[in-house]
């Protein structure tokens, strides 16, 4: 198992009516056992890379610790058959996961593995704070352009997503990468704990769909923009309008689309012209 987050592996390809041996990066994938206090809460198929962020950016997300602070400590350990994200967290806040504690087992990219009831899955978000900035156009299409230029691991290996985040001129602060698209963005989370980067400050962009728990995850870190490559389920939306998060989608290099609260996006809106 690579920790770098690919490996090299033998191939035959066909192409141009011949056969041709070769080598090709692949993504690796690992479970990842998230131990709180000596305990494990959650096994998530993930790439073993960033595996800190990861473990911070998910406890954030999943509202077992309400801030770093609660975190004590962070270990990863490389085991036989995976790795160890082993976080110690302060006695009383290990207390309080005590009380809702579960185990599951996330298959890649499980979003909403292991919750408790529908409400759970449908969890109300707070309203993430107004930005005191609106983002024009031109920075939408700076940030997908940005992030694209921020993924070496699906360059070489062509089976990863990524999360960036960028600043309100659409310039990538941070990405991070996963081969499942709710791991990226745990990641992402995380790392911007680490560095101190408050989620008001910028955007959420994404390689991946917009579903209802990418839109959760945005509210938990407080960003008010959610910019992705592809579109939207309804569900997300509803909840995106709920927590007064701007979802843009569809972005692409000959444009995008905005769902929700598009008074935030400056850009010159021509009349449809259709009856």
């Amino acid at each position: 198992m690579s920790r770098t987050g690919s490996q090299s592996v033998e191939r035959t390809a066909w192409r141009d009516g011949a056969a041709v041996r070769g080598v090709r990066e692949v993504a690796e994938e690992a479970p990842i056992a998230l131990v709180y206090n000596a305990s494990t809460y959650a096994v998530m198929m993930a790439t073993p890379a960033d595996v800190e962020d990861f473990a911070l950016g998910f406890s954030l997300t999943e509202g077992l610790v309400d801030s770093p602070a609660e975190i004590d400590a962070v270990e990863v350990v490389e085991a036989e058959l995976g790795v160890e994200a082993r976080i110690w967290l302060a006695p009383a806040i290990a207390a309080r996961l005590a009380e809702r504690r579960r185990r599951i087992a996330g298959p890649t990219g499980c979003g909403l593995c292991g919750v408790e009831s529908l409400e759970a899955a449908q969890r109300a978000q707070s309203p993430v704070a107004e930005p005191d900035f609106r983002m024009d156009a031109a920075a939408v299409m700076a940030a997908t352009a940005s992030l694209a230029a921020a993924q070496p691991l699906n360059a070489v290996t062509r089976a990863v997503h990524a999360a960036g985040f960028v600043g309100a001129d659409g310039r990538l602060v941070a990405a991070r990468e996963d081969v499942g698209r709710h791991n990226a963005l745990d990641k992402l989370v995380g790392a911007l704990a680490r560095q101190d980067v408050s989620g008001r400050a910028g955007a959420v962009v994404l390689t991946s769909r917009v579903s209802v728990e990418m839109v959760q995850k945005t509210a938990v870190l407080g960003a008010a923009y959610l910019i992705a490559v592809s579109a939207p389920t309804a569900l997300a939306l509803r909840t995106a309008a709920a927590a007064g998060i701007t979802v843009v989608g569809i972005a692409r290099g000959d444009g995008f689309e905005v769902f929700t609260r598009p008074e935030r996006v400056a850009m010159n809106i021509r009349a449809d012209p259709t009856p």
